[in-house]
């Protein structure tokens, strides 16, 4: 079982191994009222990931525990017969103790459960997204991972002003690969490209939604290498980033060169609101 600990009650103890090296896993889980509608992608992907690390979570054990705080705390965001959008997150870690960096047996877990209001919308006319200096380092053992470990990220955030909405970020090979917060999607003469999976650092509940709803709508999706002097030609006829906190948003100037802008994959996609809210 996982020790269940709150932000609003003081935290994780301090011996805690994801404060002391980054062992272990968040969620950011975007709510309405009681109700998440990615919820089920999160849990899913949370237990996975933890089985990946080796920590013991069950996903019928975290799904009572997100529920519970989702009806716990929408409350805070409803006001006037108005829910306003707000974010759960979960923190999930190895436990408290052990030796150093090794892990002592039979560890029990240990999951922070907090609370905030949602981010702002992004502009639905577009937002302006830049390139980062900062190269990802994608790990093939922790590929796809939402892992505490976000030093790169942080880095490459440090950008994010005035304009900027999102900066992109690119492997060693050159490859653009991700955004700081956000997966992407380049609209083609040929469909849909996407960055494989394979290459991600995270791999986000929204980027699979999308890519279930194209699938679904029987859409040309490819997944392959995408290199910026290709994001930056004519052959690029869209590029959207994809968050599941901040939904679908168009790019409509990268690197100072204006993109093309309409809704066509928020319509293909329709809202997550319309999903199992499990």
């Amino acid at each position: 079982m996982v020790q269940v600990y709150r932000a609003d009650e003081g935290g994780l103890p301090s011996a805690d191994r994801g404060l002391a090296y980054g062992d272990g896993l968040f969620e950011t889980i975007r709510a309405e009222g009681a109700h998440a509608p990615l919820l089920s992608g999160h849990l899913d992907r949370l237990t996975k990931d933890a089985r990946r690390l080796g920590i013991p979570a069950s996903r019928g054990e975290l799904e009572k525990i997100a529920i519970g705080a989702l009806g716990e705390f929408s409350g805070h965001y409803s006001q006037h017969d108005c829910e306003a959008p707000w974010v759960l997150k979960l923190t999930l870690t190895r436990g408290a103790g052990g030796r150093g960096y090794q892990p002592a047996p039979g560890m029990q877990p240990n999951l922070l459960v907090a609370h905030s209001p949602a981010p702002p919308a992004p502009d639905p006319r577009g937002v302006c997204v830049e390139f980062s200096p900062v190269p990802l380092t994608v790990n093939p053992l922790l590929c796809g991972i939402k892992s505490l470990n976000r030093l790169e990220q942080v880095m490459a955030a440090r950008a994010l002003q005035g304009p900027v909405f999102e900066v992109l970020m690119s492997n060693s090979e050159g490859h653009v690969v991700e955004g700081t917060r956000t997966n992407i999607f380049v609209l083609t003469d040929a469909g849909w490209l996407t960055p494989p999976g394979a290459a991600l650092a995270v791999s986000g509940v929204m980027r699979s939604h999308v890519l279930s709803c194209l699938y679904a709508s029987g859409e040309p999706v490819h997944e392959a290498p995408i290199t910026l002097e290709w994001l930056m030609s004519d052959r690029c006829r869209g590029l959207y980033l994809t968050n599941s906190v901040l939904g679908i948003v168009p790019v409509r100037n990268l690197a100072d060169q204006d993109l093309p802008v309409d809704n066509r994959l928020a319509t293909i996609c329709g809202s997550p609101t319309k999903m199992d809210k499990s």
